[in-house]
């Protein structure tokens, strides 16, 4: 089988990476919009043409799935892109949710959702948890980080004093939903300025978790991959080659 996984830029190679450690497709397709990143600062009309503009792009390909890596798509296009395709798309906010449920029993838990803006006024992980009873939720957008990650910034001065920046009021959360798939490359960071306390709930990680729920099995061999891009396709395929060492 082959999967295709969509995303802004460079933040859904943590999806892919959590695909090669835990082959469940012979084939990954990863397509980067790099030309357009970040989606986070966009309206909705524009995230949900960019999400249809995907869907043109994987039909050039034999896909059985796709995954929306990008959590600002997966707040706003999803049902779009569905009506669109011939095959399942999954995004990554819903598995996300779902790790965080299976995890967190406490409905007092206090959880903190931390996104781009778009995501964050999307409201969908809010309104995803409100719904499952849970009544001490925070939801801040931390879009700064993105352009951090992107920059292969993963700890030092830079990140910390934007860390402090966006969490100086923020007192003991219990569980933390890194709401876009950057921030799972910044999670050591993040805990770190929380004591090691919080459990963190990587949507990369979730969304394995969710599709073997669904029926997907591992296989025995290492999936090929492959990286396009629309713009500095070379650019994405040095990154990957970072981040997937």
């Amino acid at each position: 089988m082959r999967v295709g996984v969509f995303d802004s830029g460079a933040g859904g190679l943590t999806v892919a990476k959590a695909l090669l450690n835990n082959p469940l497709f012979e084939e990954i397709i990863y397509y980067g919009d790099t030309a357009r990143v970040p989606y986070g600062t966009k309206d909705s009309n524009t995230i949900i043409r960019y999400g249809l503009e995907a869907i043109e792009f994987f039909n050039n390909f034999n896909i059985d799935l796709l995954i929306t890596a990008c959590n600002t798509v997966s707040a706003y296009a999803l049902n779009e892109m569905r009506s669109k395709a011939s095959y399942p798309i999954y995004g990554v906010i819903e598995p996300g949710v779902w790790a965080l449920t299976n995890l967190i029993k406490s409905k007092e838990a206090n959880i903190l959702i931390i996104a781009t803006r778009a995501t964050i006024n999307s409201k969908r992980y809010q309104d995803y948890l409100k719904q499952l009873g849970y009544k001490n939720i925070t939801a801040i957008q931390t879009g700064m980080l993105v352009p951090i990650v992107e920059e292969g910034i993963f700890d030092g001065p830079v990140l910390q004093e934007m860390l402090k920046y966006y969490f100086k009021d923020i007192k003991n959360p219990d569980a933390i939903i890194l709401g876009c798939t950057h921030f799972p490359l910044i999670s050591k960071a993040i805990s770190e300025y929380f004591n090691n306390e919080p459990l963190l709930i990587d949507s990369a990680q979730a969304i394995i978790k969710y599709l073997k729920s669904k029926g997907y099995k591992d296989i025995s061999k290492k999936p090929q991959f492959n990286i396009y891009a629309s713009d500095n396709v070379k650019g994405l395929r040095d990154i990957a080659k970072k981040w997937l060492e």
